[in-house]
């Protein structure tokens, strides 16, 4: 089986066919799937959808975009809603210095205080980087010294240098279908140099559709097409990418039931 550990099953492309896309999943091989918090006003919504759901699971966090409205000063109210079973993740955050919807510095105050919930809940932090690779890494290795937390690098499309200190922080990458994409062959270098144990997969749904599914919307069935671009990158069979990236999944997050997959 497969699980999509990030889509935005609250996001209208998708919210406005729930039972389809989820049946669409099952059929596909897609056993169990992580819905992303992206604003704190919107996440009773993406937490009824865990809730009705035995086989899907959500965040809370508040997406760099968001920073400006939205970005927390401290972790408590991260910390709280993180008490919720279906709470399995604390994000997506981070920071992205290609739109700049927020400023930099409310980005960084706001990743800080994510870091510091996932530290406090002990739940993986779901990072998102754009054009801001160098100070991502500055980042998590500094608050890293400051006490341990887990989480993964989520739609990596980064360069190896980015993949290399996530690592050595015991972080994982997840993977989504850009690495299907004609020009990602820098990518491609670089997920086949990631070690299969610490790899996950994702579509990120709505967008970033794989090839061959390019410019439809994406959604969490399309995620097998993506696992199997990965199978072949790291040569092995397509049931061996699905145990290990499922393995890694329930041993990253682990509040989650795997049983509830059955």
């Amino acid at each position: 089986m497969l699980i999509d550990s990030h889509c935005h099953l609250d996001f209208p492309e998708l919210a406005s066919d729930e039972p389809g896309v989820l049946a669409r999943a099952r059929a596909a091989g897609v056993a169990g799937m992580l819905t992303i918090g992206t604003r704190l006003d919107q996440f009773d919504r993406v937490r009824a959808i865990a809730e009705r759901h035995d086989n899907v699971w959500c965040s809370v966090g508040v997406h760099p975009h968001e920073a400006k409205e939205e970005g927390q000063r401290a972790p408590d109210r991260l910390v709280e809603a993180a008490r919720h079973a279906k709470v399995i993740g604390i994000g997506e955050t981070g920071l992205d210095f290609y739109y700049e919807h927020s400023p930099r510095e409310e980005q960084a105050t706001s990743f800080r205080a994510h870091i510091a919930a996932a530290r406090e809940t002990s739940l993986p932090l779901i990072v998102h980087t754009r054009d801001a690779d160098a100070e991502t890494g500055d980042f998590l290795e500094e608050e890293y010294r400051k006490g341990a937390f887990t989480g993964l690098i989520h739609c990596f499309s980064s360069g190896p240098e980015v993949a290399r200190r996530a690592l050595a922080l015991g972080m994982y990458i997840s993977i989504s279908g850009i690495v299907t994409f004609k020009a990602a062959e820098a990518l491609r270098a670089t997920v086949r140099d990631i070690p299969l144990e610490r790899l996950l997969v994702e579509t990120d749904a709505p967008y970033l559709a794989p090839v061959p599914k390019r410019g439809k919307t994406n959604e969490p069935a399309f995620v097998a097409h993506t696992a199997a671009k990965v199978a072949e990158l790291k040569g092995v069979g397509i049931a061996e990418l699905e145990a290990a990236t499922t393995d890694n999944f329930f041993r990253l997050f682990g509040k989650a039931e795997r049983q509830k997959c059955a």
